[in-house]
Protein backbone atom coordinates (compact mmCIF):
# COMPACT_ATOMS: atom_id res chain seq x y z
CA UNK A 1 0.00 0.00 0.00
CA UNK A 2 1.76 3.44 -0.79
CA UNK A 3 -0.06 6.67 1.20
CA UNK A 4 0.49 10.03 -0.70
CA UNK A 5 0.99 12.55 1.88
CA UNK A 6 2.12 15.43 -0.56
CA UNK A 7 -1.06 16.32 -2.57
CA UNK A 8 0.77 18.08 -5.50
CA UNK A 9 2.71 14.56 -6.21
CA UNK A 10 -0.75 12.57 -6.48
CA UNK A 11 -2.18 15.41 -8.55
CA UNK A 12 0.28 14.76 -11.02
CA UNK A 13 0.39 11.61 -11.01
CA UNK A 14 -3.26 11.15 -11.79
CA UNK A 15 -2.16 14.04 -14.75
CA UNK A 16 0.10 11.28 -16.08
CA UNK A 17 -2.10 8.82 -15.71
CA UNK A 18 -4.94 10.45 -17.22
CA UNK A 19 -2.59 11.58 -20.03
CA UNK A 20 -0.86 8.44 -20.63
CA UNK A 21 -5.03 6.43 -20.55
CA UNK A 22 -5.90 9.05 -23.06
CA UNK A 23 -2.91 8.70 -25.73
CA UNK A 24 -3.04 4.55 -25.56
CA UNK A 25 -7.32 5.18 -26.19
CA UNK A 26 -6.19 6.94 -29.33
CA UNK A 27 -4.76 4.52 -31.13
CA UNK A 28 -6.38 2.00 -32.74
CA UNK A 29 -3.48 -0.66 -32.80
CA UNK A 30 0.26 -0.85 -31.14
CA UNK A 31 2.15 1.38 -33.36
CA UNK A 32 3.81 -0.44 -36.51
CA UNK A 33 5.89 0.02 -39.59
CA UNK A 34 4.52 -0.74 -43.28
CA UNK A 35 7.36 -1.53 -45.66
CA UNK A 36 7.52 -4.20 -48.39
CA UNK A 37 9.67 -6.68 -50.25
CA UNK A 38 9.00 -8.05 -53.76
CA UNK A 39 6.33 -10.70 -52.40
CA UNK A 40 4.26 -8.45 -50.22
CA UNK A 41 3.56 -5.76 -47.54
CA UNK A 42 5.51 -6.07 -44.66
CA UNK A 43 2.96 -4.84 -42.01
CA UNK A 44 4.77 -4.80 -38.28
CA UNK A 45 7.47 -7.01 -39.61
CA UNK A 46 5.50 -9.80 -41.09
CA UNK A 47 4.77 -9.99 -44.89
CA UNK A 48 0.84 -10.15 -45.28
CA UNK A 49 -2.25 -11.68 -47.79
CA UNK A 50 -4.35 -8.91 -47.61
CA UNK A 51 -8.20 -8.56 -49.06
CA UNK A 52 -9.69 -5.31 -49.28
CA UNK A 53 -12.98 -3.57 -49.48
CA UNK A 54 -13.52 -0.40 -51.64
CA UNK A 55 -16.45 1.85 -49.51
CA UNK A 56 -16.49 5.83 -50.68
CA UNK A 57 -17.38 7.11 -47.24
CA UNK A 58 -19.58 10.06 -49.34
CA UNK A 59 -21.45 7.40 -50.86
CA UNK A 60 -23.27 6.45 -47.64
CA UNK A 61 -24.03 8.30 -44.38
CA UNK A 62 -22.55 8.13 -41.61
CA UNK A 63 -25.65 6.21 -40.33
CA UNK A 64 -24.68 3.57 -42.69
CA UNK A 65 -20.63 3.20 -41.85
CA UNK A 66 -20.20 1.27 -39.00
CA UNK A 67 -22.70 -1.31 -40.29
CA UNK A 68 -20.90 -1.34 -43.75
CA UNK A 69 -17.42 -1.85 -42.14
CA UNK A 70 -18.68 -4.48 -40.16
CA UNK A 71 -20.15 -6.87 -42.50
CA UNK A 72 -17.42 -5.78 -44.74
CA UNK A 73 -14.98 -7.23 -42.15
CA UNK A 74 -17.36 -10.39 -41.72
CA UNK A 75 -17.18 -11.01 -45.26
CA UNK A 76 -13.09 -11.36 -45.08
CA UNK A 77 -12.01 -8.36 -45.38
CA UNK A 78 -8.79 -7.18 -43.47
CA UNK A 79 -8.40 -3.59 -45.18
CA UNK A 80 -10.87 -0.94 -46.17
CA UNK A 81 -9.81 1.40 -49.33
CA UNK A 82 -11.55 4.63 -50.40
CA UNK A 83 -10.85 7.53 -52.21
CA UNK A 84 -10.37 10.90 -51.15
CA UNK A 85 -12.75 13.55 -53.17
CA UNK A 86 -11.34 17.33 -53.49
CA UNK A 87 -14.80 18.85 -54.58
CA UNK A 88 -16.36 17.58 -51.67
CA UNK A 89 -13.89 18.51 -49.60
CA UNK A 90 -12.94 21.90 -51.25
CA UNK A 91 -16.35 23.16 -52.75
CA UNK A 92 -14.89 27.00 -52.80
CA UNK A 93 -11.23 27.25 -52.69
CA UNK A 94 -9.60 27.68 -49.11
CA UNK A 95 -12.90 26.65 -47.26
CA UNK A 96 -12.93 23.07 -46.31
CA UNK A 97 -16.01 20.53 -45.36
CA UNK A 98 -14.90 17.56 -43.17
CA UNK A 99 -18.55 17.05 -42.35
CA UNK A 100 -21.38 15.12 -42.23
CA UNK A 101 -20.64 12.77 -45.63
CA UNK A 102 -17.39 14.19 -45.83
CA UNK A 103 -16.56 13.19 -42.43
CA UNK A 104 -13.00 11.11 -43.28
CA UNK A 105 -11.12 11.66 -40.42
CA UNK A 106 -14.73 9.65 -38.67
CA UNK A 107 -14.92 7.28 -41.22
CA UNK A 108 -11.37 6.00 -41.24
CA UNK A 109 -11.28 5.84 -37.10
CA UNK A 110 -14.12 4.01 -37.84
CA UNK A 111 -12.77 1.30 -39.67
CA UNK A 112 -9.65 1.20 -37.03
CA UNK A 113 -12.38 0.84 -34.55
CA UNK A 114 -13.31 -2.67 -36.25
CA UNK A 115 -9.08 -3.89 -36.50
CA UNK A 116 -8.93 -3.05 -40.19
CA UNK A 117 -6.19 -1.36 -41.96
CA UNK A 118 -7.01 1.21 -44.25
CA UNK A 119 -6.06 2.35 -48.13
CA UNK A 120 -6.45 5.89 -48.78
CA UNK A 121 -6.20 6.90 -52.37
CA UNK A 122 -5.68 10.62 -52.40
CA UNK A 123 -4.95 10.94 -55.82
CA UNK A 124 -6.77 14.08 -55.65
CA UNK A 125 -7.82 13.49 -59.81
CA UNK A 126 -9.87 9.73 -58.86
CA UNK A 127 -12.37 9.36 -61.86
CA UNK A 128 -14.82 7.08 -59.87
CA UNK A 129 -17.92 7.99 -62.16
CA UNK A 130 -17.60 11.29 -59.62
CA UNK A 131 -18.83 14.76 -61.08
CA UNK A 132 -15.87 15.99 -62.73
CA UNK A 133 -13.35 12.92 -62.23
CA UNK A 134 -13.54 14.82 -57.87
CA UNK A 135 -12.03 18.04 -58.93
CA UNK A 136 -13.76 21.51 -57.75
CA UNK A 137 -15.71 23.35 -60.38
CA UNK A 138 -13.35 26.63 -59.35
CA UNK A 139 -9.94 25.16 -60.59
CA UNK A 140 -10.74 25.52 -64.23
CA UNK A 141 -10.38 29.62 -63.36
CA UNK A 142 -7.04 29.83 -62.20
CA UNK A 143 -5.08 31.42 -64.83
CA UNK A 144 -2.58 29.29 -66.45
CA UNK A 145 -4.07 26.44 -65.28
CA UNK A 146 -3.93 23.04 -67.44
CA UNK A 147 -5.09 19.61 -65.50
CA UNK A 148 -2.75 16.59 -64.71
CA UNK A 149 0.35 17.78 -66.50
CA UNK A 150 3.73 19.76 -65.86
CA UNK A 151 1.74 22.62 -65.36
CA UNK A 152 2.52 25.34 -62.41
CA UNK A 153 -0.59 26.10 -61.49
CA UNK A 154 -2.27 22.80 -61.63
CA UNK A 155 0.96 21.29 -59.77
CA UNK A 156 0.60 23.87 -56.70
CA UNK A 157 -3.13 23.56 -56.03
CA UNK A 158 -2.59 19.77 -56.08
CA UNK A 159 0.02 20.06 -53.94
CA UNK A 160 -1.98 21.84 -51.37
CA UNK A 161 -4.57 19.95 -51.36
CA UNK A 162 -2.52 16.48 -50.75
CA UNK A 163 -0.66 18.38 -47.94
CA UNK A 164 -3.67 19.04 -46.51
CA UNK A 165 -5.26 15.32 -46.56
CA UNK A 166 -1.94 14.22 -45.41
CA UNK A 167 -1.23 16.53 -42.60
CA UNK A 168 -4.91 16.22 -41.24
CA UNK A 169 -4.86 12.13 -41.07
CA UNK A 170 -1.05 12.83 -39.42
CA UNK A 171 -2.23 15.54 -36.55
CA UNK A 172 -5.31 12.61 -35.84
CA UNK A 173 -2.70 10.12 -35.86
CA UNK A 174 -4.08 7.87 -38.33
CA UNK A 175 -0.62 6.28 -39.90
CA UNK A 176 0.14 3.31 -39.08
CA UNK A 177 3.48 4.19 -37.16
CA UNK A 178 1.16 6.38 -34.98
CA UNK A 179 -1.56 3.16 -34.32
CA UNK A 180 -3.70 4.12 -36.60
CA UNK A 181 -4.90 1.95 -39.86
CA UNK A 182 -3.63 4.10 -42.41
CA UNK A 183 -1.40 1.38 -44.28
CA UNK A 184 -1.03 2.82 -47.69
CA UNK A 185 -1.23 5.79 -49.57
CA UNK A 186 -2.27 6.98 -53.65
CA UNK A 187 -0.86 9.37 -55.95
CA UNK A 188 -2.99 10.10 -58.95
CA UNK A 189 -5.20 7.91 -60.55
CA UNK A 190 -4.80 5.53 -63.96
CA UNK A 191 -2.80 8.77 -64.99
CA UNK A 192 -0.89 5.98 -67.26
CA UNK A 193 -3.89 5.80 -69.59
CA UNK A 194 -3.50 9.50 -70.63
CA UNK A 195 0.43 10.08 -69.49
CA UNK A 196 1.27 9.64 -73.42
CA UNK A 197 -1.08 12.76 -75.05
CA UNK A 198 0.58 15.07 -72.74
CA UNK A 199 4.15 13.75 -74.50
CA UNK A 200 7.21 14.66 -71.93
CA UNK A 201 5.64 17.04 -69.99
CA UNK A 202 3.40 14.43 -68.97
CA UNK A 203 6.51 12.01 -67.48
CA UNK A 204 7.79 14.99 -66.02
CA UNK A 205 4.50 15.60 -63.90
CA UNK A 206 4.47 11.73 -63.46
CA UNK A 207 8.17 12.39 -61.75
CA UNK A 208 6.76 15.38 -59.74
CA UNK A 209 3.73 14.00 -58.38
CA UNK A 210 6.02 11.14 -57.12
CA UNK A 211 8.31 12.82 -55.51
CA UNK A 212 5.93 15.45 -53.99
CA UNK A 213 4.20 12.54 -52.24
CA UNK A 214 7.51 10.60 -50.65
CA UNK A 215 8.51 14.33 -49.72
CA UNK A 216 5.26 14.90 -47.39
CA UNK A 217 6.73 12.11 -44.80
CA UNK A 218 3.79 10.40 -44.19
CA UNK A 219 5.65 7.22 -43.32
CA UNK A 220 3.89 4.32 -44.98
CA UNK A 221 3.84 3.32 -48.30
CA UNK A 222 2.41 5.36 -51.72
CA UNK A 223 1.03 3.32 -54.91
CA UNK A 224 0.12 4.61 -58.42
CA UNK A 225 -2.46 3.03 -60.18
CA UNK A 226 -1.75 1.78 -64.02
CA UNK A 227 0.80 3.00 -64.03
CA UNK A 228 4.09 1.14 -65.28
CA UNK A 229 6.54 3.87 -65.49
CA UNK A 230 5.81 4.81 -61.62
CA UNK A 231 9.29 6.34 -59.87
CA UNK A 232 11.35 3.85 -58.02
CA UNK A 233 9.95 4.17 -54.56
CA UNK A 234 6.44 4.09 -55.81
CA UNK A 235 4.78 1.08 -55.98
CA UNK A 236 2.66 0.34 -59.55
CA UNK A 237 -0.11 -1.62 -59.06
CA UNK A 238 -3.21 -2.81 -61.47
CA UNK A 239 -6.54 -1.92 -62.28
CA UNK A 240 -8.80 -4.41 -63.86
CA UNK A 241 -10.98 -7.36 -64.31
CA UNK A 242 -8.31 -9.83 -64.47
CA UNK A 243 -4.64 -9.26 -62.18
CA UNK A 244 -2.80 -12.43 -62.05
CA UNK A 245 -0.36 -11.74 -64.94
CA UNK A 246 0.33 -8.54 -63.54
CA UNK A 247 4.18 -7.90 -62.63
CA UNK A 248 5.07 -4.71 -61.31
CA UNK A 249 7.96 -2.82 -62.78
CA UNK A 250 10.89 -3.79 -60.33
CA UNK A 251 11.72 -7.13 -58.76
CA UNK A 252 11.68 -5.42 -55.70
CA UNK A 253 8.11 -3.90 -55.43
CA UNK A 254 4.54 -6.46 -54.43
CA UNK A 255 2.10 -6.97 -56.92
CA UNK A 256 -1.16 -5.04 -55.71
CA UNK A 257 -4.23 -5.19 -57.69
CA UNK A 258 -5.96 -1.61 -56.22
CA UNK A 259 -9.31 -2.22 -58.37
CA UNK A 260 -10.91 -5.14 -58.94
CA UNK A 261 -14.03 -4.45 -61.10
CA UNK A 262 -16.94 -6.72 -59.37
CA UNK A 263 -19.26 -4.90 -61.52
CA UNK A 264 -19.74 -1.36 -63.66
CA UNK A 265 -21.11 1.55 -63.17
CA UNK A 266 -24.80 2.20 -64.73
CA UNK A 267 -25.81 4.63 -67.20
CA UNK A 268 -29.11 6.25 -67.95
CA UNK A 269 -31.35 3.79 -70.60
CA UNK A 270 -28.42 1.22 -69.99
CA UNK A 271 -28.40 -2.39 -68.82
CA UNK A 272 -27.82 -2.94 -65.29
CA UNK A 273 -23.95 -4.79 -65.50
CA UNK A 274 -23.80 -7.70 -64.06
CA UNK A 275 -20.42 -9.62 -62.91
CA UNK A 276 -21.26 -13.55 -61.91
CA UNK A 277 -19.03 -14.16 -58.48
CA UNK A 278 -17.84 -17.74 -60.19
CA UNK A 279 -15.96 -15.30 -62.01
CA UNK A 280 -15.12 -12.70 -59.73
CA UNK A 281 -13.45 -15.91 -57.09
CA UNK A 282 -11.59 -17.39 -60.22
CA UNK A 283 -9.80 -14.09 -60.71
CA UNK A 284 -9.56 -13.50 -57.21
CA UNK A 285 -8.12 -17.02 -56.52
CA UNK A 286 -5.87 -17.09 -59.72
CA UNK A 287 -4.11 -13.73 -58.59
CA UNK A 288 -3.06 -14.94 -55.27
CA UNK A 289 -1.96 -18.10 -57.12
CA UNK A 290 0.41 -16.85 -59.52
CA UNK A 291 1.95 -14.71 -56.71
CA UNK A 292 -0.35 -11.41 -55.81
CA UNK A 293 -0.54 -10.00 -52.82
CA UNK A 294 -3.08 -7.35 -51.81
CA UNK A 295 -6.37 -7.08 -53.51
CA UNK A 296 -9.33 -4.86 -53.48
CA UNK A 297 -12.68 -5.13 -54.34
CA UNK A 298 -14.17 -1.92 -56.92
CA UNK A 299 -16.22 -1.63 -55.02
CA UNK A 300 -17.28 -3.78 -52.35
CA UNK A 301 -19.64 -1.43 -51.23
CA UNK A 302 -21.21 1.15 -54.13
CA UNK A 303 -23.57 3.37 -52.41
CA UNK A 304 -25.54 6.27 -54.06
CA UNK A 305 -24.15 9.30 -55.97
CA UNK A 306 -26.47 11.78 -53.99
CA UNK A 307 -27.34 14.96 -54.86
CA UNK A 308 -25.84 16.16 -58.00
CA UNK A 309 -22.15 14.22 -57.74
CA UNK A 310 -22.86 11.68 -60.49
CA UNK A 311 -20.36 11.62 -63.14
CA UNK A 312 -20.84 11.67 -67.14
CA UNK A 313 -22.22 12.09 -69.16
CA UNK A 314 -25.24 10.64 -68.16
CA UNK A 315 -24.53 8.39 -64.67
CA UNK A 316 -27.08 7.88 -63.19
CA UNK A 317 -27.11 8.86 -59.39
CA UNK A 318 -27.31 4.44 -58.28
CA UNK A 319 -23.77 3.41 -57.83
CA UNK A 320 -24.62 0.16 -56.64
CA UNK A 321 -21.88 -1.21 -58.73
CA UNK A 322 -23.21 -5.06 -58.78
CA UNK A 323 -20.83 -4.88 -55.39
CA UNK A 324 -21.20 -7.87 -52.44
CA UNK A 325 -22.79 -4.97 -50.39
CA UNK A 326 -25.94 -3.48 -52.81
CA UNK A 327 -26.48 0.38 -52.25
CA UNK A 328 -28.64 -0.23 -49.35
CA UNK A 329 -26.58 -1.49 -47.29
CA UNK A 330 -27.73 -5.33 -47.64
CA UNK A 331 -25.64 -8.32 -48.33
CA UNK A 332 -26.05 -9.46 -51.85
CA UNK A 333 -26.47 -13.10 -52.12
CA UNK A 334 -24.45 -15.19 -53.59
CA UNK A 335 -21.63 -13.06 -54.24
CA UNK A 336 -21.24 -11.81 -50.56
CA UNK A 337 -21.14 -15.32 -49.41
CA UNK A 338 -19.45 -16.64 -52.04
CA UNK A 339 -16.66 -14.17 -51.76
CA UNK A 340 -16.35 -14.68 -47.88
CA UNK A 341 -15.89 -18.56 -48.41
CA UNK A 342 -13.23 -17.66 -50.53
CA UNK A 343 -11.86 -15.67 -48.23
CA UNK A 344 -11.55 -17.93 -45.78
CA UNK A 345 -9.60 -20.62 -47.67
CA UNK A 346 -7.09 -17.77 -48.86
CA UNK A 347 -6.63 -17.06 -45.52
CA UNK A 348 -5.71 -20.84 -44.52
CA UNK A 349 -2.68 -20.69 -47.22
CA UNK A 350 -1.59 -17.31 -45.52
CA UNK A 351 0.77 -19.08 -43.77
CA UNK A 352 2.56 -20.75 -46.81
CA UNK A 353 1.89 -17.76 -49.43
CA UNK A 354 4.05 -15.36 -46.92
CA UNK A 355 6.88 -17.99 -46.44
CA UNK A 356 7.32 -18.87 -50.31
CA UNK A 357 9.37 -16.04 -51.98
CA UNK A 358 7.48 -17.47 -54.81
CA UNK A 359 5.44 -20.52 -55.63
CA UNK A 360 6.56 -23.64 -57.48
CA UNK A 361 4.75 -24.30 -60.89
CA UNK A 362 3.21 -27.83 -62.17
CA UNK A 363 1.64 -28.46 -65.25
CA UNK A 364 -1.82 -30.65 -64.73
CA UNK A 365 -2.71 -31.10 -68.54
CA UNK A 366 -3.19 -28.85 -71.47
CA UNK A 367 -4.82 -25.91 -69.74
CA UNK A 368 -5.04 -26.80 -66.03
CA UNK A 369 -1.64 -25.83 -63.36
CA UNK A 370 -0.94 -25.73 -60.12
CA UNK A 371 0.74 -23.25 -58.25
CA UNK A 372 2.48 -24.63 -54.73
CA UNK A 373 3.86 -22.85 -52.10
CA UNK A 374 5.12 -24.24 -48.71
CA UNK A 375 7.43 -22.90 -46.29
CA UNK A 376 10.58 -25.56 -46.36
CA UNK A 377 11.93 -24.12 -50.21
CA UNK A 378 14.28 -27.24 -50.09
CA UNK A 379 11.12 -29.82 -50.04
CA UNK A 380 9.98 -31.46 -52.94
CA UNK A 381 6.26 -31.28 -53.15
CA UNK A 382 5.29 -32.16 -56.59
CA UNK A 383 4.06 -35.99 -56.78
CA UNK A 384 5.34 -36.76 -53.39
CA UNK A 385 4.31 -36.83 -49.76
CA UNK A 386 5.30 -33.77 -47.54
CA UNK A 387 8.37 -34.70 -45.52
CA UNK A 388 7.80 -34.76 -42.19
CA UNK A 389 9.97 -31.28 -41.44
CA UNK A 390 7.59 -29.46 -43.84
CA UNK A 391 5.23 -27.24 -41.30
CA UNK A 392 3.07 -25.45 -44.33
CA UNK A 393 2.21 -26.40 -47.81
CA UNK A 394 -1.07 -24.99 -49.91
CA UNK A 395 -1.69 -25.68 -53.02
CA UNK A 396 -4.10 -23.32 -55.85
CA UNK A 397 -5.47 -25.91 -58.66
CA UNK A 398 -6.44 -24.17 -62.13
CA UNK A 399 -9.12 -25.40 -64.86
CA UNK A 400 -8.68 -22.15 -67.19
CA UNK A 401 -10.58 -24.10 -69.92
CA UNK A 402 -14.09 -22.06 -70.15
CA UNK A 403 -15.94 -25.26 -71.25
CA UNK A 404 -14.63 -28.54 -69.99
CA UNK A 405 -14.49 -30.20 -66.45
CA UNK A 406 -11.26 -32.33 -66.61
CA UNK A 407 -9.97 -34.50 -64.02
CA UNK A 408 -5.98 -33.63 -62.94
CA UNK A 409 -3.82 -35.91 -60.50
CA UNK A 410 -1.86 -33.95 -58.03
CA UNK A 411 0.55 -35.52 -55.53
CA UNK A 412 -1.39 -39.15 -56.32
CA UNK A 413 -4.85 -37.79 -55.98
CA UNK A 414 -7.00 -37.00 -58.54
CA UNK A 415 -9.15 -33.35 -58.32
CA UNK A 416 -12.45 -32.83 -60.57
CA UNK A 417 -12.19 -29.07 -61.82
CA UNK A 418 -15.45 -27.62 -63.09
CA UNK A 419 -14.52 -25.21 -66.47
CA UNK A 420 -13.00 -22.00 -65.28
CA UNK A 421 -12.50 -22.71 -62.20
CA UNK A 422 -9.53 -22.56 -59.05
CA UNK A 423 -9.76 -25.02 -56.32
CA UNK A 424 -7.94 -24.22 -53.13
CA UNK A 425 -5.89 -26.88 -51.50
CA UNK A 426 -4.75 -25.03 -48.20
CA UNK A 427 -2.94 -28.18 -46.69
CA UNK A 428 -2.06 -29.54 -50.69
CA UNK A 429 -4.17 -32.40 -49.88
CA UNK A 430 -7.87 -31.68 -49.06
CA UNK A 431 -9.85 -28.87 -51.31
CA UNK A 432 -11.27 -26.19 -49.14
CA UNK A 433 -12.97 -24.06 -51.55
CA UNK A 434 -13.74 -24.36 -55.41
CA UNK A 435 -14.53 -20.75 -57.06
CA UNK A 436 -16.83 -22.62 -59.28
CA UNK A 437 -19.37 -24.12 -56.49
CA UNK A 438 -21.49 -21.71 -55.27
CA UNK A 439 -22.62 -22.65 -51.94
CA UNK A 440 -24.15 -19.61 -50.49
CA UNK A 441 -27.91 -19.73 -52.05
CA UNK A 442 -29.65 -17.06 -50.38
CA UNK A 443 -31.29 -14.23 -52.87
CA UNK A 444 -33.96 -12.59 -50.41
CA UNK A 445 -33.35 -9.46 -49.40
CA UNK A 446 -34.17 -8.58 -46.01
CA UNK A 447 -35.26 -5.18 -44.75
CA UNK A 448 -35.98 -3.56 -41.55
CA UNK A 449 -39.00 -1.01 -40.53
CA UNK A 450 -40.34 -0.17 -37.54
CA UNK A 451 -43.50 -2.31 -37.16
CA UNK A 452 -41.85 -5.36 -38.86
CA UNK A 453 -38.44 -6.49 -37.88
CA UNK A 454 -38.07 -9.03 -41.12
CA UNK A 455 -39.99 -8.91 -43.84
CA UNK A 456 -39.15 -8.81 -47.39
CA UNK A 457 -38.82 -6.05 -50.14
CA UNK A 458 -41.59 -6.90 -51.99
CA UNK A 459 -43.63 -7.18 -48.57
CA UNK A 460 -42.17 -3.97 -47.70
CA UNK A 461 -43.44 -2.08 -50.94
CA UNK A 462 -47.14 -3.05 -50.17
CA UNK A 463 -46.88 -1.93 -46.21
CA UNK A 464 -48.70 0.95 -45.63
CA UNK A 465 -48.50 2.53 -42.56
CA UNK A 466 -47.69 5.66 -40.44
CA UNK A 467 -43.83 5.18 -40.14
CA UNK A 468 -43.61 4.25 -43.97
CA UNK A 469 -41.43 6.34 -46.26
CA UNK A 470 -43.16 5.24 -49.07
CA UNK A 471 -44.97 8.59 -51.01
CA UNK A 472 -48.73 7.65 -51.51
CA UNK A 473 -49.02 11.00 -53.56
CA UNK A 474 -46.80 12.84 -56.23
CA UNK A 475 -46.67 16.46 -56.99
CA UNK A 476 -45.45 18.26 -60.11
CA UNK A 477 -44.37 21.72 -60.55
CA UNK A 478 -44.09 23.21 -64.48
CA UNK A 479 -41.62 25.56 -64.69
CA UNK A 480 -42.13 28.15 -66.98
CA UNK A 481 -40.27 28.47 -70.45
CA UNK A 482 -37.41 30.53 -70.91
CA UNK A 483 -35.69 32.95 -68.36
CA UNK A 484 -37.63 33.78 -64.79
CA UNK A 485 -35.32 33.74 -62.42
CA UNK A 486 -34.00 36.81 -60.64
CA UNK A 487 -30.01 36.19 -61.36
CA UNK A 488 -30.32 36.63 -65.04
CA UNK A 489 -28.30 39.62 -67.25
CA UNK A 490 -27.50 40.35 -70.54
CA UNK A 491 -24.83 40.09 -72.30
CA UNK A 492 -23.38 39.96 -76.08
CA UNK A 493 -22.66 36.69 -77.47
CA UNK A 494 -23.12 33.49 -75.79
CA UNK A 495 -20.99 32.38 -72.65
CA UNK A 496 -20.09 29.03 -71.43
CA UNK A 497 -22.23 27.23 -69.54
CA UNK A 498 -19.87 26.64 -66.24
CA UNK A 499 -18.47 30.19 -66.30
CA UNK A 500 -21.79 30.69 -65.47
CA UNK A 501 -23.14 28.53 -63.37
CA UNK A 502 -20.10 27.30 -61.29
CA UNK A 503 -21.59 24.06 -61.52
CA UNK A 504 -24.45 25.17 -58.92
CA UNK A 505 -27.03 23.97 -61.49
CA UNK A 506 -27.42 21.70 -64.57
CA UNK A 507 -29.27 24.13 -66.30
CA UNK A 508 -28.78 27.27 -68.09
CA UNK A 509 -30.63 29.54 -70.19
CA UNK A 510 -29.94 31.62 -73.03
CA UNK A 511 -32.49 34.06 -75.15
CA UNK A 512 -32.36 36.63 -77.95
CA UNK A 513 -35.13 38.09 -80.17
CA UNK A 514 -34.95 37.61 -83.57
CA UNK A 515 -36.78 40.14 -86.44
CA UNK A 516 -38.36 38.24 -89.24
CA UNK A 517 -38.48 40.94 -91.85
CA UNK A 518 -41.49 40.13 -95.15
CA UNK A 519 -38.21 40.01 -97.58
CA UNK A 520 -37.30 36.83 -95.09
CA UNK A 521 -40.41 35.15 -95.77
CA UNK A 522 -40.47 36.06 -99.45
CA UNK A 523 -36.81 34.74 -100.14
CA UNK A 524 -37.63 31.49 -98.21
CA UNK A 525 -40.96 30.52 -99.98
CA UNK A 526 -38.77 31.75 -103.51
CA UNK A 527 -35.89 29.31 -102.60
CA UNK A 528 -38.07 26.27 -100.83
CA UNK A 529 -35.95 26.88 -98.32
CA UNK A 530 -36.47 26.98 -93.97
CA UNK A 531 -33.98 28.96 -91.72
CA UNK A 532 -31.57 26.98 -89.54
CA UNK A 533 -29.92 27.05 -86.27
CA UNK A 534 -26.24 25.68 -86.45
CA UNK A 535 -24.30 25.50 -83.31
CA UNK A 536 -20.54 24.63 -84.56
CA UNK A 537 -19.85 22.40 -80.53
CA UNK A 538 -21.78 21.49 -78.04
CA UNK A 539 -22.67 18.80 -75.11
CA UNK A 540 -24.50 17.31 -73.24
CA UNK A 541 -28.01 18.26 -73.83
CA UNK A 542 -28.99 21.41 -75.54
CA UNK A 543 -32.89 21.81 -75.80
CA UNK A 544 -33.82 24.74 -78.30
CA UNK A 545 -37.37 26.57 -78.31
CA UNK A 546 -39.10 29.44 -80.13
CA UNK A 547 -41.93 31.40 -78.60
CA UNK A 548 -41.72 28.65 -75.79
CA UNK A 549 -42.30 26.14 -78.42
CA UNK A 550 -40.00 22.81 -78.57
CA UNK A 551 -38.18 23.16 -81.88
CA UNK A 552 -35.69 20.13 -80.90
CA UNK A 553 -33.34 18.69 -78.59
CA UNK A 554 -29.79 17.07 -79.09
CA UNK A 555 -27.73 15.14 -76.92
CA UNK A 556 -23.74 13.94 -77.39
CA UNK A 557 -20.33 14.74 -76.93
CA UNK A 558 -19.19 17.97 -78.69
CA UNK A 559 -21.58 17.36 -81.39
CA UNK A 560 -22.31 20.53 -84.02
CA UNK A 561 -25.87 21.30 -84.20
CA UNK A 562 -28.28 21.67 -87.10
CA UNK A 563 -32.03 22.43 -86.56
CA UNK A 564 -33.96 23.26 -88.77
CA UNK A 565 -36.70 26.10 -86.93
CA UNK A 566 -39.66 28.00 -87.73
CA UNK A 567 -39.97 31.25 -87.32
CA UNK A 568 -43.14 33.91 -87.96
CA UNK A 569 -43.07 36.70 -89.84
CA UNK A 570 -42.05 39.89 -87.10
CA UNK A 571 -39.78 39.37 -83.33
CA UNK A 572 -40.00 35.96 -82.42
CA UNK A 573 -37.95 34.54 -79.11
CA UNK A 574 -35.36 31.79 -79.67
CA UNK A 575 -34.31 30.02 -76.42
CA UNK A 576 -31.91 27.92 -76.05
CA UNK A 577 -31.51 25.37 -72.83
CA UNK A 578 -27.83 24.16 -72.36
CA UNK A 579 -27.96 20.87 -69.83
CA UNK A 580 -25.02 19.06 -67.82
CA UNK A 581 -25.34 15.09 -67.02
CA UNK A 582 -22.82 15.13 -64.76
CA UNK A 583 -19.11 16.53 -65.62
CA UNK A 584 -16.21 14.97 -67.50
CA UNK A 585 -12.74 16.17 -65.61
CA UNK A 586 -11.49 16.76 -69.67
CA UNK A 587 -14.47 18.10 -71.12
CA UNK A 588 -16.72 19.11 -68.71
CA UNK A 589 -19.26 21.57 -69.61
CA UNK A 590 -21.66 22.39 -71.77
CA UNK A 591 -20.36 24.94 -74.08
CA UNK A 592 -22.87 26.25 -77.31
CA UNK A 593 -19.93 27.53 -78.70
CA UNK A 594 -20.63 29.56 -81.55
CA UNK A 595 -24.38 29.98 -83.08
CA UNK A 596 -25.41 30.71 -86.36
CA UNK A 597 -29.03 31.15 -88.10
CA UNK A 598 -28.35 29.63 -91.60
CA UNK A 599 -31.26 31.52 -93.75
Amino acid sequence: MVVFENKAILKLLLVCLFVQFSFSAANFFRPFNVTYDHRALIIDGKRRMLISGGIHYPRATPQMWPDLIAKSKEGGADVIESYTFWNGHEPVRGQYNFEGRFDLVKFVKLVGDNGLYFLLRIGPYVCAEWNFGGFPVWLRDIPGIEFRTDNEPFKREMQRFVTKIVDLMREEKLFSWQGGPIILLQIENEYGNMEGSYGQKGKEYVKWAANMALGLGAGVPWVMCKQTDAPGDIIDTCNNYYCDGYKPNSPSKPTIWTENWDGWYTSWGGRLPHRPVEDLAFAVARFFQRGGSLMNYYMYFGGTNFGRTSGGPFYITSYDYDAPIDEYGLRSEPKWGHLKDLHAAIKLCERALVAADSPQYMKLGPRQEAHIYWENTQSTVLNTTLSESQSACSAFLANIDEHNTVTVTFRGKSYSLPPWSVSILPDCSNVAFNTAKVGAQTSVKLVENALSPKISAPELVMTKNEVSSISESWMSVKEPIGIWSESNFTVQGLLEHLKVTKDESDYLWHMTRIYVSDDDVAFWEENKVSPTLVIDSMRDVLRIFINGELMGSVSGHWVKVVQPVQFQQGYSDLMLLSQTVGLQIKTGYVCPQYLNIIF
